[in-house]
């Protein structure tokens, strides 16, 4: 239960970045239970709804090396608006794709800050073999 409250603390707060750095975004309502709201549907849909098109766009993804999640992620942000319209906004699918974009790095960097992501770097440097003329005693990068 904490992880999913941190989680969605997390994309409440991307949301509202992207709310005041976006324009073309914006909630049309200032109730404290709107970005809460479409951070909370945002989730759902990226829970159940994100890996159904992430596997239908395969190719797409492995032709662009991942750069189509952005599109499948401002799909979504467009979707979130279409459903709360009444409450949430996104004027077109630029600013809809912009604010994916900065949901995505600031998810990213509140979630390395909180220390709730799943990817971990590691530098170690590692000694020479014994009998090794080549180099090889750099830093090691294990990701």
């Amino acid at each position: 239960m904490k992880k999913f409250v941190q989680s969605w603390a997390i994309n409440t707060l991307a949301v509202l970045v992207a709310v005041y750095i976006v324009p073309g975004i914006r909630f049309k309502d200032e109730s404290l239970w709107t970005p809460l709201v479409t951070s909370l549907v945002l989730g759902i849909l990226n829970a159940f709804i994100r890996p159904i098109l992430m596997l239908w766009a395969l190719p797409l993804l492995i032709f662009t090396l991942g750069l189509f999640r952005l599109v499948i992620n401002a799909l979504l942000l467009y979707f979130v608006s279409f459903l709360l319209g009444r409450y949430f906004e996104v004027d077109s699918f630029r600013a809809a794709f912009l604010g994916a974009l900065v949901i995505s790095i600031v998810s990213l960097l509140l979630n390395l800050l909180a220390g709730s992501s799943r990817s971990h770097v590691r530098f170690e440097h590692q000694r020479r073999p014994p009998g090794s003329d080549r180099g090889g005693s750099g830093p090691v990068i294990d990701i």
